[in-house]
């Protein structure tokens, strides 16, 4: 079936309506039990709201969480700090740690998803107009392609009169909260994200040359734009698969971040037609035969140059950034649900298991980093040639930076930025800690790790706006080395050690999984007090992430959008199935074998 044709006819399934229950406990009432500690269980008041959601494989089983658990965390002591002799001053609350592990995503399953609860909709929420306004300019920024929507600007017109540079384009990574809040809506809006599925589908098969050189069959584009040809007088769609962003590096993300929103829209519309066409079927293996062809590699995890992500300038993470390799754990168990096993499909869907298998081990051991493990490192012998090897990639313990001795708290731990030969990158990113604990790469003792440093670390990884997309910022000679004295990424601005509005809602998909919300609310509450005042700045500088960015376009649709997604997640923690998958108990404890070329 040609995919324009497909944009018309592949129809998402109904969804069945929400029964109407006498003395049924809204959310709004779940949550106010919550704070009072009610004893009422929280999957029991979700489960006594909606009708059964079907759920791909069979995934989301874990141990059960009550009301009771919630509210021992959301009992937290807040304190405020007045004006400092130097007129600084800053709210900040001092979260106690929550003693569950995690939601039960079984209880989650039977709520509906999409929108608050029934007593009202998102768009109208509180505090004041704030959600209404943020989905009048997400409707603003809407590309329309022969009369259908397929996709959203990575900035609305500020009518500054600035040049638009390629804020003007609709970009794979900024869309997936966009297709989300759409997903996630009372009235789901399905279309507009099958729409771009399919559009960035058909933009995959497009010849891809950079100079003189081909790209790799399967490679997503970062961006496109609508045209116009005036020679045939038509609307034509324009793609951008590297050759003209910053570097020139193409997107690694972009191919993972299409295969899970796929599966957010499947997992929403229980609409599997459209996940099944052949074309579909096909570019997800393109991408997924990328990624697992033989190479070189001595390790599971991907290689890549600096810039490939959403941190697309030069900042020290060519290698095996986190980001990526937690992206590609998301996809590849995304598509392992959705693949079908006719023709080469068994035969992938084979490889894609030994990978998953490999790649979780890798990570979990490798990239995992908490005071014990620190303290590890830091005695670590070199010079270890046998198989035996303790430190097995040769790090020097006296290449690890002063910094993370202070900020390693002793209750915590975080995936570090990146592993590779005599090298560990200990800087802390966000997305890849996030990514990894809502595909559940992180353990769930793991996952509980995380959300306790951003805990202790507060003030750091959150400050007065979230949320630092790295941390610490490069400065002096390391950031002229790293970074080549890169204009836009000085010290905490930008992607070096910038606040990032966007991330808000991967922080409250991780903080509701594992159990812990009251992290989610109170950063909800920190944005509240100043992104729609600012005007939707796309990042803030300043070490607490005071100051709208210097370069910071207004109006960012995905600054935009993320604020829309943790409030619908936050309204309605059943939204996060869609972006969530449980531990998979076969790759949870792998079985080690030694290698082959060891054994003569």
């Amino acid at each position: 079936m040609p995919l324009d044709s497909a944009l018309g006819s592949v129809e998402p399934s109904s969804r069945d309506p929400d029964k109407s229950e006498a003395g049924v406990d809204t959310i709004e009432e779940a949550w106010r039990n919550l704070s009072l500690g009610g004893e009422k269980s929280f999957g029991k008041v979700l489960s006594e709201m909606a009708e059964d959601s079907d759920s791909l494989s069979g995934e989301m089983n874990t141990s059960s969480l009550t009301i009771k658990d919630f509210a021992g965390a959301e009992n937290t002591e807040t304190g405020v700090i007045g004006k400092n002799e130097g007129g600084g001053g800053k709210a900040m609350s001092v979260l106690k740690p929550s003693p569950s592990l995690g939601i039960n995503m079984d209880t989650l399953s039977e709520a509906p998803i999409g929108g608050q609860s029934r007593t009202g909709g998102s768009e109208n929420s509180s505090p004041g107009n704030m959600m209404e306004e943020a989905w009048e300019l997400l409707a603003r920024a809407y590309v329309n392609f022969k009369g259908q929507r397929v996709g959203a600007l990575a900035a609305i017109n500020d009518e500054s009169g600035g040049e638009t540079l390629n804020y003007n384009q609709v970009f794979v990574r900024d869309f997936v909260p966009c297709g989300l809040a759409c997903l996630m809506k009372t009235d789901p809006d399905v279309d507009i994200v099958k729409n771009f599925l399919l559009k960035t589908l058909h933009l995959q098969g497009w010849e891809k040359r950079i100079d003189n050189f081909t790209l790799g069959e399967g490679v997503m584009p970062a961006s496109f734009k609508v045209g116009h040809d005036p020679e045939r007088q038509k609307e034509i769609l324009q793609a951008d698969f590297g050759g003209t962003a910053i570097g020139r590096v193409a997107p690694v993300d972009s191919g993972f971040w299409w295969i899970i929103l796929l599966r957010s829209y499947t997992k929403c519309t229980h609409d599997y037609s459209l996940s099944e066409l052949p074309e579909v079927q096909r570019g997800m293996k393109l991408v997924l035969n990328l990624c697992l062809s033989d190479g070189f590699d001595t390790f599971p995890t991907l290689l890549c140059a600096d810039g490939c992500s959403m941190i697309d300038r030069r900042m020290g993470m060519y290698g095996y950034p986190i980001e990526i390799q937690a992206l590609f754990f998301f996809a590849l168990r995304c598509a392992r649900q959705m693949l079908k096993p006719e023709h080469d499909g068994k035969e992938l869907i084979e490889r894609i298991d030994k990978r998953i298998t490999a790649l979780s081990y890798h990570i979990r051991n490798y990239y995992w980093l908490d005071f014990t493990q620190l303290n590890n490192i830091y005695r670590y012998k070199t010079e270890e040639y046998s198989h035996t090897a303790v430190n097995k990639f040769n790090v020097i313990p006296e290449s690890i930076p002063d910094w993370v001795f202070e900020f390693m708290p002793l209750r915590g731990g975080y995936f570090i930025g990146n592993v590779s030969p005599a090298r560990m990158d200990f800087r802390w990113f966000l997305v890849g800690n996030c990514i990894a604990i809502l595909s559940s790469l992180a353990t769930p003792a793991q996952a509980t790790a995380i959300m306790d440093l951003i805990e202790e670390r507060w003030e750091e990884l959150i400050g007065e706006m979230p949320l630092k997309v790295a941390y610490p910022a490069l400065e002096g000679h390391e950031w002229r080395i790293v970074t080549g004295c890169d204009p836009k990424n000085t010290r905490w601005s930008y992607h070096n050690g910038g606040s990032w509005p966007v991330l808000l809602w991967l922080l409250t998909a991780a903080s509701i999984k594992t159990g812990r919300p009251q992290i989610a609310k109170r950063a909800i509450e920190l944005v509240e007090q100043r992104l729609a005042k600012d005007g939707w700045p796309e990042y803030y500088d300043g070490i607490s992430g005071r100051y709208v960015g210097k370069q910071a376009r207004k109006h960012q649709t995905w600054s935009i959008t993320g604020y829309l997604v943790a409030k619908l997640m936050i309204e309605n923690p059943s939204n996060l199935l869609l972006i969530s998958l449980e531990e998979d108990k076969k790759i949870a404890k792998p079985k080690l074998t030694r290698s082959t070329s060891w054994t003569c």
